[in-house]
Formats: structure tokens, sequence, C-alpha cells
């Protein structure tokens, strides 16, 4: 089912239809802020809970292979800047079926996540505004993000800047209170000392077991880089600015990330820490920081919206790119006079609003099933992108090695060393109770995607 090798005009690409209304600032702000989330300020409490201290080598591994696929993203996106990014590299790589196939995966992860996103952030408002029920309140960000996607790129690039700011700048206050306090410095506090993170158990209370359960509960966290090379495309100079926020991110989040869970288990016992409880209210408050939880509420909230307006843009390029190549209905190519493709937006934000009202109606059975079914998509999206950089790596090397602004570290050994992490992930998750399910119903989806993708590349050929 491959086409035939794309010539060095092919690789290129053509200029894309959509406006060119991301600047720098966008851009990095988003490939610093797209990856921090809900899964980081909530979800880590659950990878502490399994691997104690240990969990600091746990995000190490799983921020080191979400570097490794940023670097493949960046390598790829800045010599060859497409709307629909990675599928397009795919296909350029592989051939129809595999852009075809990354691309609706990917489509369908995003609407998906949308509606916990936008149910998390109803969830908040309404313990704050209990008059309005929750479901007014998804209306709400619905109806608000999809204007901003609607008017002009760069509303959603306002949105997004803003909403990396608040959570860049609450993570750098974070971290400047518990190192103060890890000191002595603040009011009411003693220097802590290494206790926390070699009593209770030792460093690795749970052995390399809990590192491996650990990395296996956060590496999910770090889905959202990928959305930047997309954006990249809207960019004044998408080859240069992309290369850029790439140099600029990827060192910082893991900074982040690593960062922020050195400070928490060095503050507090990790058998403290509770799944679904936010270690970094349980920081906050042990500080003494007034209405710890409400601020944290403050900072999730945000963190929530941001993630919803950002999957929505990614989903609507996304089907964009994929109309552009004949993967999608061909309707959806219409572009306003301000370069937004607006009928792609309107339909990932209809299928985003059916799965929001799912998840409302039936958490615990329809919807449950739909969330296993891109449990484990992220995996394999990431795994097609390395497969597409070893082979593009070596026909852009060839054929246009002036556009290779940004290199893939140490290729190809690190790229197979990330195909292995990936491949090890999954082997974790076949083998663990609680994430078989979500592995397995992901399979069954990408199968479903890969047969379609199969039947139209033989209709493809019989009708040429």
């Amino acid at each position: 089912m491959h086409d035939a090798p794309p010539t060095a005009e092919s690789l290129a690409g053509e200029k894309e239809p959509l406006s060119g209304g991301l600047k720098q600032r966008h851009l990095t702000m988003l490939g610093l802020g797209g990856v921090i989330g809900a899964g980081l300020f909530v979800g880590s409490g659950a990878g502490i809970a399994v691997a104690g201290p240990g969990i600091i080598v746990s995000y190490l591994i799983a921020g080191a292979l979400a570097m490794l696929v940023m670097r493949m993203l960046g390598e790829m996106s800045a010599a060859m800047p497409a709307s629909g990014a990675f599928s397009v590299h795919a296909e350029r790589a592989l051939g129809r079926w595999a852009g075809f196939t990354v691309g609706w995966l990917y489509w369908f992860l995003l609407v998906v996540v949308l509606a916990v996103e936008a149910t998390g952030a109803a969830q908040i408002a309404n313990g704050w505004v209990p008059g309005v029920p929750q479901w007014a309140w998804v209306l709400i960000f619905m109806v608000v993000f999809t204007a901003a996607n609607l008017t002009a790129v760069k509303n959603f690039g306002e949105f997004e800047f803003w909403f990396a700011a608040l959570k860049v700048g609450a993570i750098v206050l974070f971290l400047a209170l518990s190192l103060l306090a890890i000191f002595g410095v603040l009011p009411d506090t003693e220097a802590v000392g290494f206790t926390n993170l070699t009593g209770d158990g030792g460093f690795l209370p749970n052995g390399v077991s809990g590192v491996v359960s650990g990395v296996l509960a956060v590496v999910f966290a770090f889905g959202g880089l990928e959305v930047l090379t997309i954006a990249a495309a809207e960019s004044d100079d998408p080859a240069r600015a992309v290369g850029r926020a790439v140099r600029s991110a990827v060192w910082r989040i893991l900074f982040f990330y690593v960062g922020s869970m050195l400070v928490i288990v060095t503050l507090l016992p990790w058998s403290s820490m509770q799944p679904g409880k936010s270690p970094y209210v349980a920081v906050l408050d042990h500080i003494g920081i007034p209405a710890a939880g409400q601020i944290m509420n403050i900072v999730v909230f945000v963190a929530l919206l941001s993630a919803l307006n950002a999957n929505l843009y990614g989903s609507s390029r996304m089907v964009f790119s994929l109309a552009e190549r004949g993967e999608a209905p061909r309707t959806l190519l219409k572009v306003s006079g301000g370069g937004v493709p607006r009928r792609a937006v309107l339909a990932s934000v209809a299928f985003g609003f059916a799965s929001v009202i799912l998840n409302l109606q039936w958490p615990d059975s329809i919807f449950r099933y739909l969330l296993n079914a891109v449990g484990a998509v992220l995996l394999f999206v990431w795994g097609l992108i390395a497969v597409s950089q070893l082979r593009l790596r070596r026909r852009i090397e060839r054929e246009m090695p002036e556009r290779l602004a940004l290199r893939m570290w140490c290729f190809p050994y690190l790229t197979w060393v990330a195909l292995a992490g990936m491949a090890g992930v999954l082997v974790l998750m076949l083998t663990d109770e609680g994430a078989r399910p979500q592995l397995m119903w992901s399979a069954a989806a990408t199968g479903a995607v890969l047969l379609v993708a199969g039947l139209r590349e033989l209709r493809l050929r019989r009708a040429g």
C-alpha cells in the first residue's frame, strides 16, 4: 500500500491556504504550555502514589520520550510545514494509508478528549456558581471557543498565549515557594533536608516496578505537544518559527515537570499522596498558603480551557488537511476571507459536542468505551511519527538538505530508542489490568481505521 517515493518538490509541499496570523510568541508559549495541563496538576498524584520519590525517574523517562518525539516533529515540520503536520509527513513517508490512519486517529483522539476537558471545566465552574447547571457551562465554553476559532487564528493564538502564560507563571511561583519552604526560609517552616526522599521505604519504596508503573501513569500527560507543529503552518515563517519554538520548549517542559515532582516529594512524604487529589494543593496547604485548593482550582480550570481550545484548533486543522488530500469530505475545504477553515472547525466542534453529551449522559457506559478507544492512540501516533522521521530524514538529506534547520539528535539511534520506549509502554499497558482495556479498545479502533484505509487504497488503485 505504499506510494512512489516523493520528490523534493512534493516533500517541500505547497503554500497553505490558511492565514499566517500566529506570531513567534504564540508558538513559543504554545510549546511551553501545550503539555502543562490537568494531567500534571492533578494526575501526578497517582504516579507519586505508585512510585514514591522514584516518580522523579518516571518523569525523566516519560519526559525524555516526549522530548525525542517533539524533536522529530520539529525536524520534519521545519523542513516541511503543513497544517496536517505529522499526518502529511506520514503520507509522504509511508503512503496514503499512513496519512489517512494517523490523521483520523488523531482527530478522533482530540474530539473525544475535548469532552473530558469541557466537562471537567464545567464541574469546577458549577462549584463556583451552582445556580448555573453543568450542561450550561459546557455550552458556554463550546460557544466561546468555537467563536474564537471561527474568527481568526490570531484569536486562538492570543487565548493560548495568555492561558499558557498563567500556567507557566503558576508553576514558576510554585517552584519558588517550594524551594523557600525546603530551605526553611518561609515563616513557620524548617529546612526538611532529604528525609522524605530517603525515608519511608527509601527513594524507590516499590522498587523498579514502581518506577515502571509511574511511567505508565504519567506518560500520557505529555500529550498535546503535537499541536505546536500543526500551528506552525499558520505562522509568518513556519520553518524558522517551529524550530525556535521546539528548541525553547523542549528543555523547559522537562524542567517544569521534573522540578515540580522533585520539590513535592522533598517537602511531603510520598505515602501521604492520594490518587485523584492534587499534590500541588497538598504542598500549598503544607506551606500555609490561604485558599490553596481554590487557587489550584483556578489553575486547573485555565488548564482545561486551554486544552479545550488547543484541541478544537488542532482537530479542525487536521480534518482540513485530510480534506486537502482527499481523505475527508471536500466540503470541509471552505476557507473564510481571513484564512480560517470554518467548516472544519464546525465539523470538529459538532463531534466534540456530541462527545460531551455522551459524557454527561452516559459517563460509565458509552463514553467510557469511547475514552478507552483513544487511551493508547497517542502512542500509535507517536510511533508513526518516529517511523516517518526515519524514512523522510534520508530523503531530505539527499534532495533538499538546506531545509534541515532543526535536526534530530544522534539520528537514527535515538529515533530507534524512542520506538523501543513506545513499544515498552505498550507492553506495560498489556500487562497492567487497569490499562489493558484501553490498549485493546485503542488497538481495535486503530485496526478499524487501517481497514478503511486499506479498502480506500484498493479502490483508488482499481480506479487509477
